[in-house]
Order: C-alpha cells, then structure tokens, then sequence
C-alpha cells in the first residue's frame, strides 16, 4: 500500500512522539497545521506532526461530487448505511502511517491519532482496533463507524487507551446526540472517554484547544 500524501511539522529534532491528524470531509491535510502553534506546550517533548491527506474520491451526499474523503457517505443518517469498503481501506491507511512512524523510531505507545469530524470516525475505527497500544485518540466532532463491529474486531491492548472527546452543542452536521450514542457505545464497552461539549456549529474551539493542551500534557510525558 502507497503511503498517503502528508504535511508534516516537527516541534524539535528527533522527535519521541508523533501525533497523526486526519482532516474533515472536503478539506485537506492543511486544514489543521495551523493549530500546531496554539495547541503545543513548551514543556512538551519533540512531537512530529503528521496531517494526511485523504485520498480523492465521489462523495454520494454531495450530488457524487470529487473531494477529499476517508469514505463516501449516502445520506443524512450517518450510520444507517456506511461505506465499510471505503472506511476499512482508509483503516488500513492508518495503519501504514502508524508503521512508518514506528520506521522512523516512534513506537506505538507514542502514537496519537487524532481526527475532526470524518477524520475523527476514521481515528477511532482505526485507533481501536490497532493491535498495539497507543497513547492516546483524539475524537472531534464526530461519531463512531462500524459500532456493530467493534466487539469483535477491538484491540485488548487499545482497551484503556485514553480517549478525549469534544463535540459542539449546536453542531448541524454530526449532531449532539450521534456524539452521545457514540459515547454511550463505547462506555458499554468498558472505554474511558474524557467528554467535552462546547457552545459551538461544526467547529474547533480556543476553549477546546486548551483542554485538549491539558489532555495531551497528561499522555506526553
């Protein structure tokens, strides 16, 4: 499997973390290089950034237009039909970033996938089920794929890996209560989620940039 395209933003030389980033619907790995800046503490050590780029595809929702995607989506309901083909090889694309990482002298335990909205589906599905325990997930803004599945396919070693988790209260594209269905599937699976809800649409916060400053200060150690 090719590697996908990425921008990437080392804080220091030879960096002992690596934090992978995968982008919304639509956008790039662009989208969020910028918050590197607000996001980064001092006192932390080196972190490699890693932003993919999601491979481009047609997207059924958006009249089968060509844009950046982790999967298609068909419809309003986010989980009554799911693209498990496309979000299964993006899956595996995950994997193969987590692998370079570990080429590059960054274990797994290192590693924090973190995702906004799509990104964010796909960084849980990904994160969950990695045979090898991670640092930490980060969840924005979304919701979780292939629920029926995760049961059967999640990773023991990823069982108590620390999940933060911030969605907007007036989010119109993954709303509130496809977060709480979400959160409540991942409870009843024994998953410990630092929750966060913020007076925001689908978006990113300052305020939620700070707790996740605070949330990452306790996985980067």
């Amino acid at each position: 499997m090719s590697l996908l395209p990425a921008v990437e933003n080392e804080t220091a030389a030879d960096p002992l973390y690596s934090v992978i980033w995968l982008h919304g619907l639509g956008a790039d790995g662009n989208d969020f290089a910028p918050i590197v800046p607000a996001l980064v503490s001092p006192q932390w050590p080196g972190l490699r950034f890693v932003f993919p780029h999601a491979p481009v595809r047609a997207v059924t929702i958006n009249s089968g237009m060509q844009m950046r995607a982790w999967y298609d989506i068909y419809g309003l309901d986010l989980v009554a039909r799911q693209d498990e083909a496309g979000i299964r090889q993006s899956i595996a694309q995950v994997q193969a970033l987590i692998a370079r990482e570990h080429e590059r002298g960054v274990p797994s335990e290192r590693i924090v996938l973190a995702g906004f909205s799509q990104g964010g589906a796909i960084a849980l599905a990904a994160g969950l089920r990695h045979r090898q325990k991670l640092a930490g997930i980060v969840a924005l803004s979304t919701y979780l794929p292939l629920a029926d599945s995760l049961a059967g396919e999640r990773s023991a070693a990823n069982a108590q890996v620390p999940i933060f988790w911030g969605h907007g209260t007036f989010d119109p594209v993954v709303v509130l209560q496809r977060g709480l269905e979400s959160r409540a599937a991942l409870e009843a699976l024994g998953y410990s989620l630092a929750w966060h809800t913020y007076p925001m649409p689908h978006s990113v916060s300052p305020e939620e940039i700070a707790d996740l400053q605070h949330w990452m200060s306790q996985r980067l150690r």
